[in-house]
């Protein structure tokens, strides 16, 4: 009696564990928390929050030039007459309003 060879079940239930954590190893390398994907989407976000920080520190250095204009150190007239107006609602003689 003559047993046929067939792969021992051992051997197949490697294999498919094996398999099973390839593929579970794969999935979570492209689309896991720190996979691929996640990965180009903190670089996009990245870029943006860079764009919106220089935006921010443009705004600040505008702000930071008029606080210096109007400061006691540094007087600027045009600034000063253009503010007063604007507050007051007053125009010089030689102005047209349009409204």
């Amino acid at each position: 009696m003559h047993r046929t060879a067939r792969p021992a079940f051992g051997t197949l239930f490697f294999f498919a564990i094996a398999f099973a954590l390839s593929l579970y190893f794969t999935f979570a390398a492209v689309q896991g928390d720190f996979g691929l994907f996640r990965r180009a989407e903190i670089v996009a976000e990245s870029q943006d929050l860079r764009h919106q920080l220089a935006g921010v520190r443009a705004e600040v250095a505008r702000m930071e030039n008029l606080t210096k204009r109007m400061s006691d150190d540094y007087l600027d007239l045009d600034l000063l007459d253009e503010r007063a107006r604007q507050v007051l609602g007053m125009v010089r003689t030689d102005e047209v309003v349009i409204r």
